[in-house]
């Protein structure tokens, strides 16, 4: 495994680099403004605008009525109708505002890059990116950012308070918790917290996904929209190939030898192999899956991925 971090940045780099700020984050909205939310190869409309598989009521509970021949029997409303002797109905008014769930993976290896900016700043703009998109299509907006060591939700909220809320989560320091979060502790809380019907964006390098992970995911994906933004930094794809290597995360450092074409080569495959399974994955439960590469426009990967679809 490769370190966590790059150790020395290029004499051009700069401080927007490895961070972002809020007004980074907020200025992002007028780029934001060319996204649409609309998804083509969904089947059936849900409120908010979107075409999307039926995951959901997307209802709310406005009223009761007498039931009427031909009405659902899993509506009756049985306390009225224990109340009252006759059977009643409940009816339901489509909610005007989707929940837009958008979850963000800081764990410490999401603080690296060799190319572009720290997959944490393009995991965070893609973030900003798809909460002004959400906002702009009059949805409610809320989330979830984890670390190695806290997992922190935001219950969604309409307009500029509900993207507010998210960009001051990603830029503040976050606060230690007992004991380390792994994804899958991430992703059990995401499936309590998300309402059935919500639209989902998992931004994250997926680092030490297993079966209980899956899991979750798949518990996930039953009743929401889930798109998976697979964030990744040129050389954990490919090695270079020549040269020797030294990175160092925190005590402890690694060294490639780049000559070692057996090495080379294993190391290459192993990514794809995950990238792979990870598609497959997004593919079994009918969720997105879109390649976030740090040398990338996050603007170009969400009009080519969302918009195209």
């Amino acid at each position: 495994m490769i370190a966590t971090r790059k150790q020395n940045l290029s004499p051009k780099s700069g401080h927007e680099l490895v961070s972002v700020t809020l007004k980074v984050l907020i200025d992002l909205a007028k780029p934001a403004a060319g996204l649409t939310m609309r998804q083509t190869s969904s089947r059936s409309r849900q409120s908010g605008n979107y075409l999307s598989h039926f995951k959901g009521r997307g209802m709310e509970f406005d009223e009761t009525r007498l039931y009427q021949a031909g009405d659902d029997i899993r509506a009756i409303d049985w306390r009225v109708t224990a109340r009252t002797g006759k059977a009643h109905t409940k009816l339901f008014r489509e909610e005007r505002e989707r929940p837009v769930f958008i979850s963000i993976d800081h764990r410490p290896a999401m603080h690296f890059a060799t190319r572009g900016v720290f997959k944490s700043v393009l995991a965070a703009k893609l973030a900003a990116l798809l909460a002004w998109a959400a906002e702009a299509h009059g949805d409610r907006i809320g989330g979830q950012v984890f670390t190695h060591t806290s997992c922190h939700e935001l219950k969604p909220k309409n307009g500029k308070q509900g993207v507010l809320k998210l960009f001051n989560a990603l830029v503040k320091t976050p606060h230690r918790g007992n004991g380390e979060i792994f994804i899958e502790q991430a992703l059990s809380r995401l499936a309590h917290h998300v309402r059935p019907g919500s639209m989902v964006y998992l931004i994250s390098d997926f680092r030490g996904m297993n079966s209980q992970a899956e899991a979750h995911l798949a518990k996930l994906a039953q009743h929401c929209d889930v798109v998976l933004l697979f964030v990744y930094d040129s050389l954990e794809s490919a090695l270079p190939e020549k040269g020797c290597y030294r990175f160092t995360y925190d005590q402890r450092d690694i060294t490639i030898d780049a000559n070692d074409r057996l090495r080379l080569s294993t190391y290459q495959q192993n990514f794809i192999d995950r990238q792979q399974q990870l598609a497959l994955t997004a593919k079994k439960m009918r969720a997105a899956f879109i390649p976030c590469n740090t040398s990338d426009d996050p603007v170009h990967i969400l009009q080519a991925s969302l918009n195209h679809r």
